[in-house]
């Protein structure tokens, strides 16, 4: 029976990824140390997902252990012995970082490498999928000419029609303190592929959302908006009008396409990983979509200050996805997204 290690097992996309690989025959070893819950507080606990996955995966297996601890990190991967690895565990958040500069770099940059190495020093022939993040293009996206529409902005600039591709530029342009760790993660990952000719992967996430994020402020923005949407608390909208805009891709689509990767692994690639240009939307549209169906007003109000760094219209080019694994495409529409996030937080709040 195959094994798969998933980093960062108890939130959005490492819990899907273990319930993927776990329906497709493969043993799950999932480390998760609820991290988010020190991040974000009691609104960002994952335990309950850890909780779910141990009850309903039978051959799920959960290790505690942060990825920063180094030794650890060596001893369990040579012990597990996995047959690929699926890399999710990090400080997510774009604002969140600069408070935690240390925590924020040392988890997402260092644990990778600590990750890295550990892979290499037990087999250079085993995928490595790491998640990434948009942020690595920093705010240089922002200097794309738009065109301001009713509800959204846009790209004006018609090379950048189907999103952003691959070959864009991620220097030179302020990205966060989050964004900084995560490319030197990215990087790193890249590196470790040419360098040691490993089949490594790198994607560039997008809005990674669906039905199991613990959305908070911070981050997780469509399960943070539909929370609010469902609780009343008020949402807060931070600049470019609440016109900005964001692809959104189904923690679902992510798995099926991370399990096309370890099927035909390549070494070194780098992928836009998102919804594309048909699961877009700005915030004011998110706001209708969840209301119509929760059937409750959106309690919100506006910021003029943006967030440092933020896009303000950031879609993701899917061609080279679709091209070099053609198997893949997205299967969950925007709107069976959120009406999958809002059936999900009825069913937490009301628990």
């Amino acid at each position: 029976m195959k094994k798969l290690l998933v980093t960062g097992s108890s939130g959005l996309v490492g819990s899907e990824v273990c319930k993927h690989f776990h329906n497709l025959g493969w043993k799950i070893y999932g480390l998760d140390n609820n991290q988010r819950a020190v991040f974000f507080g009691e609104k960002g606990d994952t335990r309950w997902n850890q909780k779910r996955l141990e009850n309903t995966l039978e051959k799920f297996h959960h290790i505690e252990l942060d990825i920063r601890d180094r030794e650890g990190v060596l001893k369990m991967v040579k012990e597990v012995a996995p047959d690929a690895i699926v890399h999710t565990a990090a400080q997510p958040s774009h604002d969140r970082a600069a408070a935690i500069p240390f925590d924020d770099f040392d988890t997402n940059a260092v644990g990778t490498f600590n990750l890295l190495e550990a892979t290499r020093q037990y087999s250079t022939d085993i995928p490595f999928v790491h998640m990434s993040t948009n942020k690595v293009y920093g705010d240089a996206p922002n200097n794309i000419p738009m065109v301001e529409l009713e509800t959204r902005w846009d790209y004006a600039d018609e090379t950048y029609h189907t999103g952003i591709p691959e070959t864009f530029t991620i220097d030179q342009s302020k990205h966060s303190l989050f964004g900084a760790s995560k490319v030197a993660a990215d990087i790193s990952v890249q590196e470790y592929g040419r360098y040691f000719n490993m089949p490594t992967c790198v994607l560039r996430g997008g809005c990674l959302t669906g039905p199991s994020h613990s959305g908070v402020e911070l981050h997780g923005f469509l399960s943070y908006l539909v929370k609010c949407n469902l609780d009343g608390t008020r949402y807060t909208v931070f600049g470019y009008k609440g016109k900005q805009v964001r692809d959104n891709i189904h923690s679902y689509d992510i798995s099926r396409f991370i399990e096309e990767f370890i099927k035909a692994p390549r070494i070194a690639e780098v992928y836009n990983l998102g919804g594309g240009r048909e699961n877009t939307c700005s915030i004011l549209e998110a706001f209708k979509i969840a209301e119509k169906y929760s059937g409750k007003p959106m309690n919100y109000v506006y910021s003029d200050k943006n967030r440092e760094g933020d896009h303000i219209c950031y879609y993701s080019d899917l061609r080279k996805m679709k091209a070099h694994y053609p198997n893949w495409d997205i299967t969950k529409s925007l709107d069976d997204t959120i009406r999958e996030i809002v059936e999900a937080w009825q069913q937490r709040l009301e628990a």
